[in-house]
């Protein structure tokens, strides 16, 4: 355990520049992410949007929660996704006023090709480290996962 952030007397500034740290390296992922496909048929936004639907579907203000956007702008996305055969909505069983946006196997396929082309280009990369380096990799994603799951739900 690192002991400047191990501080009984209250003081953070240890804990908060390891946040610090840990956003820039979040977000430097995030945009390395996204660079992964960019030459694929789907933005990220599109992708990201098909991948959070899972087999229920979400209700769209919960997609632009997710998406960290205003409503209008997750609406335009997921009529982007419509008219291109990937997402549909489908009324809510739980509210029969509101409509749930549901992928369709078609997204599912897009996903799923998009997954092996991001994930064959990231193998490529993580070729390049040593065995030790993507051994502590593969220790920090649980850690990591649980700071996601600390932070609410996807």
């Amino acid at each position: 355990m690192n002991p400047s952030l191990d501080r009984p007397d209250g003081d953070n500034s240890g804990l908060e520049q390891l946040a610090q740290d840990f956003r820039e390296a979040m977000r430097r992922a995030v945009y390395l992410v996204r660079r992964l496909d960019a030459d694929g048929e789907l933005a990220t936004t599109q992708l990201s949007t098909l991948k959070m639907l899972g087999t229920e579907g979400l209700r769209v203000g919960d997609i632009a929660r997710n998406l960290g956007v205003k409503v209008p702008s997750a609406t335009e996305q997921i009529i982007k996704l419509e008219r291109l055969g990937l997402a549909i909505r489908r009324p809510d069983p739980d509210d029969s006023r509101a409509v749930r946006v549901v992928i369709t196997d078609d997204g599912l396929a897009a996903v799923a090709a998009a997954d092996r082309r991001r994930n064959a280009k990231l193998a490529g990369a993580l070729s390049k480290l040593s065995d030790v380096e993507r051994a502590r990799l593969a220790d920090a994603l649980p850690v990591i996962t649980r700071i996601g799951g600390a932070l609410g739900p996807e």
